[in-house]
């Protein structure tokens, strides 16, 4: 693997990463009830995510393009690391909905 590669493969679990982590704190806050700080960590985490996301498609474009041909457990461990902060998204903001619905009654 190129070090070009490896250089993007941990850019995109480090950006999906801390938007997990984003995605996580927001729970964390919808559950005390601030739901201002909840939607902040959520935008937070959707900024982080598109940078990860922006690196992954640059590697599609190449690997279209035909001139990406190392693919190793480096780059499907970014894959995996991307899809998990995107499903962390969507279960957090069904979890802030949850929240918003007990806490408001």
């Amino acid at each position: 693997m190129s070090e070009e590669l490896s250089v993007t493969c941990f850019e995109i679990i480090t950006y999906v990463g801390t938007a997990r982590s984003c995605f996580i704190n927001a729970i964390q806050c919808a559950k005390k009830g601030d739901f201002e700080q909840a939607e902040q960590m959520i935008k937070q985490g959707d900024e982080a995510f598109s940078q990860g996301h922006d690196a992954h498609a640059d590697l599609l474009t190449k690997d279209a393009e035909g001139t990406l041909s190392d693919v190793g457990l480096l780059l499907l461990h970014a894959e995996d690391q991307l899809m998990s902060a995107e499903g962390f998204r969507i279960i957090a903001e069904e979890f802030i909905d949850v929240y918003k619905q007990l806490l408001n009654k």
